[in-house]
């Protein structure tokens, strides 16, 4: 196995597609596929069914990538770092959909700078801040734990090599539109939810409710609606009067149009805890800029906790 094949591979599955992919390690056609098959031979496996959609990963496959992923993207950041000075250094966070994260990377970029650095940050599903940290695609990922998904996260981050380190503990708070008829209570219910839709972020998988971004997602509401991007939850917030329950963290640029209110349990429906922190490969060392931006993660969260009843 050769880094050109592994390239080869990695460009086919990123593509879906041969000819894409000869287009984008500038090789022809013919020598990207006899390349491919000499790997399948070589390893006794095949790697992608060819269908008329194009090129997809066999299950054989689709372990292999992940592997190879890694290795290549390690082979890139040596690369990067010893022999190649004028290709910028790359930095990547892959998050569920935080603001403070968000905000945290702006303050990174900041002091860094875009001249020498290429940056990229992730608002993602949950499953793909962990593939993305795992095939070293992200440095750093951001996500919560709960008792509910603990033993199924853990799985995965051990499975990907991944350490999790707490940031930060919340109760549940409910996310409305400061115009929302309950905006103003000083707590509230299930029950005075019931007429209103809960809204969540989307996850792939059949089993995404263990992946759910947000606290109490093993509760039953009456009405849902789901959402993929903070812009969209925002919207469904202020036109529909969905709410969505999280952490309480609320960052100073959606304070004045949102507002979060305690949740008020009961003996059918009791509050829970979210353990939010990062998530790093376990044998990895963080870069100069992954260590400033958990500083300010740190500082982000610091900033725009609410203060929360013991």
């Amino acid at each position: 196995m050769t880094l050109q094949q592994i390239s080869y591979v990695l460009a086919i599955a990123e593509h879906g597609s041969m000819n894409k992919a000869a287009e984008k390690v500038r090789a022809s056609q013919p020598a990207l596929t006899s390349a491919v098959r000499e790997l399948e031979k070589e390893l006794g496996i095949s790697i992608f069914l060819r269908t008329p959609r194009g090129a997809v990963p066999t299950p054989e496959g689709a372990e292999l990538l992940q592997s190879i992923g890694q290795l290549y993207r390690q082979y890139e950041m040596i690369n990067e770092r010893y022999t190649t000075k004028d290709i910028k250094r790359k930095f990547g966070v892959s998050t569920q959909h935080y603001s403070f994260a968000v905000s945290a990377f702006i303050e990174t970029v900041r002091q860094f700078g875009t001249l020498e650095f290429e940056f990229a940050i992730r608002e993602t599903e949950t499953l793909n801040v962990i593939k993305d940290v795992g095939s070293l695609k992200s440095e750093i990922g951001v996500l919560y734990i709960s008792n509910f998904n603990r033993k199924q996260l853990h799985k995965l981050l051990e499975e990907n090599e991944l350490a999790f380190a707490e940031l930060i503990k919340c109760k549940a708070y409910v996310y409305l539109w400061k115009g929302h008829p309950l905006a103003n209570e000083p707590s509230i219910s299930l029950e005075q939810l019931e007429p209103y839709p809960c809204l969540s972020f989307e996850q792939n998988g059949r089993d995404g409710y263990l992946y759910a971004e947000e606290i109490l997602s093993e509760n039953i509401y009456p009405r849902v609606i789901k959402a993929t991007d903070r812009a969209a939850m925002g919207e469904l917030m202020k036109e529909l009067g969905g709410y969505t329950l999280c952490s309480g963290i609320l960052c100073e640029e959606f304070s004045s149009d949102y507002v979060v209110v305690p949740y008020r349990d009961d003996t059918e429906n009791p509050n829970s805890i979210m353990e939010i922190g990062y998530i790093t490969k376990k044998y990895g060392t963080l870069s100069e800029i992954g260590q400033r931006y958990i500083s300010e993660l740190k500082k982000s969260l610091a900033k725009n906790t609410r203060q929360q009843e013991e």
